[in-house]
This record gives structure tokens, sequence and C-alpha cells, in this order.
């Protein structure tokens, strides 16, 4: 009966700490932000976000999505093998001069937290 009660607790403790382990727990990225500096007008910007499924199942993207349009993902559609690499493809159209900052927002499958990629910089005519 002591080991019972010693057991659960155990259960416990190990559950919140694979929650709590979240989306960083599931994939890492090399880098999340990117300072693109002066750009210029009208030339769009592609931006590489190298990542890694350190976990130990496949890591499905269930989506990547831009905050506005002038910004475009492009995300591995396939499951990336535990140990495996992938690369999310950002694209930016710098139409507007001015200073940016531009968001993707990763989202696993049966993941609810998400991770954020920046792109930040100036569009200079």
């Amino acid at each position: 009966m002591k080991a019972v009660r010693f057991f659960w607790p155990l259960v416990l403790i190990a559950g919140a700490a694979l929650a709590q382990a979240g989306v960083d727990a599931l994939i890492k990225f090399d880098k999340t932000n990117v300072t693109l500096g002066k750009i210029k007008q009208n030339k769009p910007v592609t931006v590489k976000f190298s990542f890694s499924n350190p976990g130990n199942r496949p890591l499905i993207i269930a989506d990547a999505t831009a905050e506005c349009g002038c910004t475009s993902p492009e995300f591995p559609k396939k499951p990336i093998a535990a140990g495996g690499t992938g690369i999310i493809i950002v694209t930016y159209d710098a139409k507007e001069a001015g200073v940016f900052t531009k968001r993707v927002t990763i989202s696993l499958v049966n993941v609810k937290e998400t991770k954020v990629l920046t792109l930040t910089g100036e569009v200079v005519k």
C-alpha cells in the first residue's frame, strides 16, 4: 500500500514535467529571430529557419501562419522523424518602405502551444 501512495505522486510529477516542456521540447530552431537590416523596396527577401525534432516521435507541423499577406511561409507537409531536421522558408515581399516586424506562427499537430518566427528590418527605396 505504501508503494501505491509513493507511485501516484511520481506519475503526476512526471506528467506535469512533460506538459511544461511544451513546444520547445518538440521542435528546436537554430534561430527564431532574424534581423535583415536594410533591404531594397520591391525586392522580396527569403529566410530559411532550420529546425530539428529532438523528440522520440515524428513531428508534424499543422500550419505556419503569417500575420499579413506580405509574408509567405512554406513548411514541410510530411512528418519529421525523431532526430530529423527540416526547414521553414519565409518570404517577405518588401513593397512598403519603412521599419518592419513580421511574425510567422508555427502550430504543431496535437500541441496547443505555438512557436513564433520573427523577421525585422527596414525597407529602403
